[in-house]
């Protein structure tokens, strides 16, 4: 780490063009430059044949055997065939569009070929050679990703010549204690080593110390920032009654699962402390995380606060107030919805009711931030599916009140390596079980050809008074994909099914008109929905026994099992069926593994494996950082390690005291983190 942020138009041989061009790749600083990791390497060593594995990249030297046969396809393309002798082998090189090497090639001249190994020919289609033996100064040369007028041979130029100006300033942030207990090398060391590597083992000591590095900085970001709101957010302690909490939850009309019984603890022990919680609540599909939003808003009602509930769309929100209505108005609280449904002098009314305090707890859309919304005394705030809220949404609704709790709430399990990156801020509460007597979802793949015995059993299901949900990739026919799309899959059911109501739903229609629809299917006036992936989140149908999901290869199995967990919510048995002509192996993987298990968390850890970090929420708002060199999913054994770590040295008085820490302190100061918000 350098001490200085030198632009990296000091580095000879870099004028003010190449350093818009690499500004462009994110590269401003010699810093930068060092940072700028290989995404590859390409690998020269020359290779055994019999160690070989079939269309792997390799190189061999040999001899040439025998006089080149050239074969031309059209007057610029060519094939150039050669047989070589590599050690005992006889093996045969394809060289394409390299006519003139016909007449160049001898009996007897040896030759340096790499290429990808045909294993079945016994030939290797060569994409680089040399004539004699390999001449290079490392055979590991890294490949950087690039763009614009930049060349791979450019950056490694720029990175020599950074090394030989440069390398004496660079600051090891890391104090020797811990370079001697995880034996890691140091920082110049290891950015060498990944620049110019001499062989593989070197290469993976420098990118274990890199790794470690990464994955430290981001969690002592994290842990500080944690301790930092905690510090600034004093928030008044919740008089918590068990008494009263126990009542509750023996009036509830179900027993609590032990997941929702220690996951309620947690909470409830968080509201009662004197600084601002701010708490994940994940849990799968149908695993009761309601109820527990339910114990927490009574408790704090219960204290003489108030609560509030956030959730993405009306139809949810009055699904919200319905239930916890039933289940708070028995103990004498006052539960009401505001969305933009409610308008007028009745909006006003329950704005002064809110106000004076007669509302315990507040259920709604975003109508609920609006400017006028103003609330007596606000103890906790839940907010639902918080991935679909903007982090200005959620910290509005945080200001309506003194530093208010805070609880999100996901039906999106996540795994734990996710969930330690991209929520390490917060605390993680975690329901791993189904309440008792739930039944699972019988799930099926089959292929487009079988699709008349679906619609047969769907139709059958359909005449036992049951509905249906039928999902579709696209709203309209594309060239690009061929897919079922929502208005032709709309339009075959309807003449399929005359003798029910087929509705149809997209995101292109108003959140009114979406609403309507979903409305009219919860009230069973349409027996079918045909849908994109809108419906993905949250309505309870507890009459919708089937879903089926055409061309299933397009989703990720986090998606697939979102929108599996619309159905088997009431007391029949419920089936998914996904329709999919699966041809990668990805694919067939991730129809097998969706017939196989009904965990979400299980899921969602195949999901991470099958896709990478990147794609698993779909958005880039998930908070999920762009680390330079570590990958959550490889290095989540590195994450724990680094987040134990972390934790250890901001609660620790010598951390911040020792000098050997230093380094590790500017660099917090320097990246904003005890500044108030800075990272929300």
């Amino acid at each position: 780490m350098l001490t200085d942020n030198t632009s990296v138009t000091e580095i000879k041989g870099i004028g003010p063009e190449t350093a818009q061009d690499l500004e462009a790749i994110g590269v401003r600083t010699v810093n930068d430059l060092f940072e700028y990791f290989p995404y590859r390497y390409e690998n020269y060593e020359l290779r055994d044949l019999t160690t070989v594995k079939h269309d792997e990249k390799i190189t061999v030297e040999g001899k040439v055997h025998s006089e080149p046969s050239l074969r031309y396809f059209s007057k610029k393309k060519s094939r150039l065939t050669v047989r070589v002798f590599v050690d005992r082998f006889l093996i045969t090189a394809v060289m394409f569009n390299r006519p003139f090497l016909k007449k160049q090639l001898k009996i007897g001249d040896t030759l340096t070929l790499t290429g990808k190994w045909d294993q079945h020919r016994a030939a290797i289609v060569v994409s680089e050679f040399k004539r004699g033996v390999q001449k290079r100064a490392s055979l590991i040369e890294p490949v950087y990703p690039v763009k614009g007028k930049l060349t791979v041979k450019q950056i490694r130029k720029f990175m020599t010549t950074a090394f030989n100006q440069y390398s004496s300033n660079i600051i090891d942030p890391l104090p020797a204690v811990l370079r001697q207990k995880y034996r890691l090398i140091n920082r110049m060391e290891a950015l060498k080593a990944l620049h110019f590597p001499l062989d593989y083992n070197q290469l993976k000591q420098a990118r274990r110390r890199m790794v470690y590095e990464e994955l430290l900085l981001f969690q002592l970001r994290m842990q500080a920032f944690k301790q930092t709101k905690r510090e600034n957010g004093k928030s008044t302690a919740i008089p918590v009654s068990k008494e009263a909490v126990d009542h509750f939850i023996k009036s509830l009309p179900f027993p609590l699962t032990k997941a929702q019984k220690r996951v309620s603890n947690e909470i409830l022990t968080d509201l009662s402390k004197p600084y601002h919680m701010n708490r994940l609540l994940q849990g799968d599909v149908g695993s009761g995380k309601t109820v527990v939003a339910a114990i927490n808003l009574f408790a704090v009602a219960r204290a003489g606060f108030q609560g509030a509930l956030m959730v993405p769309t009306e139809i949810l929100a009055e699904q919200h107030a319905e239930s916890l209505q039933d289940l708070l108005s028995p103990h004498d609280m006052t539960v009401a919805l505001l969305t933009s449904a409610v308008k007028g002098k009745k909006r006003q009314e329950l704005l002064n009711r809110l106000e004076s305090g007669a509302i315990d707890i507040l259920i709604g859309t975003h109508a609920v931030i609006q400017e006028d919304v103003n609330f007596k005394k606000l103890g906790l705030v839940v907010t639902d599916e918080q991935h679909r809220f903007g982090v200005e949404q959620r910290r509005t609704l945080r200001s309506k009140g003194e530093n208010p709790d805070v609880l999100y709430m996901t039906a999106t399990p996540i795994p734990r390596t996710l969930a330690i990156s991209a929520f390490g801020d917060m605390d993680i509460s975690t329901i791993d079980e189904l309440p008792a007597g739930r039944k699972s979802i019988e799930t099926y793949w089959t292929k487009h050809d079988m699709l008349n015995r679906v619609l047969a059993f769907v139709e059958r299901e359909l005449k036992k008074g049951r509905q249906a949900y039928v999902i579709c990739p696209l709203i309209e026919e594309s060239e690009q994909l061929d897919v079922q799309n929502a208005i032709d899959v709309h339009a075959q059911l309807q003449h399929c099914f005359k003798s029910f109501n087929v509705g149809l739903m997209h995101g292109r229609l108003s959140a009114q008109e979406k609403d309507e629809i979903m409305a009219g299917f919860k009230d069973n006036r349409f027996q079918v929905l045909v849908s994109t992936t809108v419906v993905e989140v949250g309505v309870n149908v507890p009459n919708a026994t089937l879903m089926v999901i055409y061309d299933a290869q397009r989703f990720g199995l986090a998606q697939l099992h979102q929108l599996r967990g619309r159905v088997g919510r009431g007391s029949e048995q419920s089936y998914c069926i996904l329709i999919a002509d699966a041809k990668s192996e990805i694919s067939q993987e991730r129809m097998r593994i969706m017939t196989e298990t009904t965990d979400g968390f299980k899921l969602s850890e195949y999901d991470l494996q099958l896709r990478g970090p990147g794609d698993f929420f779909g958005q880039k708002q998930s908070g999920l950082p762009d680390f330079k060199i570590a990958d959550v999913v490889h290095d989540y054994r590195t994450l724990d390690v680094a987040r134990s770590d972390a934790e250890a040295m901001i609660h620790s008085k010598s951390f911040w005291k020792d000098e050997a820490c230093f380094y590790l302190r500017k660099i917090l100061a320097d990246s904003g983190v005890f500044e108030k918000e800075r990272l929300d």
